[in-house]
């Protein structure tokens, strides 16, 4: 059995510039737990716009990261956290009532340094991917 593995050079020095830009805490929650944060990238770094740049980054949480890759949340270009229509609409525990639903029309972390925060166009590029996918669910 032989299995091929990818490896992306630039990941780790990737995700040190983008969480020390959000002071080690998750871009939505807060979150401080630096072992609980990943470096989301905006536009994913298998597409020609998604460079390894912290401009093209957040700061993380685990759930927080699935749920924007997953296209549960988005992020509109004023920095607003959007959820998608269907998940607002779900019933299903605390978790899904704090943790997700509870950010919907809430503004994100950015770094105090504007040349840090995400891209704006970027940013528009994947909300209107998030549009789409809520008009889809």
């Amino acid at each position: 059995i032989t299995a091929a593995t990818r490896i992306r050079l630039h990941q780790r020095t990737f995700r040190e510039r983008v969480l020390a830009a959000y002071k080690r805490q998750c871009a939505f929650c807060r979150r401080r737990h630096e072992e609980l944060l990943d470096a989301a990238h905006i536009i994913p770094d298998s597409e020609p716009a998604g460079e390894p740049v912290i401009s093209n980054g957040m700061a993380l949480c685990h759930l927080h990261h699935t749920a924007f890759d997953k296209n549960f949340i988005g992020v509109r270009p004023d920095y607003v956290i959007e959820v998608r229509q269907d998940i607002l609409n779900e019933s299903d525990g605390p978790t899904l009532r704090f943790a997700i639903q509870g950010l919907h029309e809430t503004k994100i972390l950015v770094p105090e340094n504007r040349l840090l925060r995400p891209n704006p166009e970027l940013i528009r590029m994947r909300y209107d991917r998030f549009r789409r996918s809520d008009q889809s669910a």
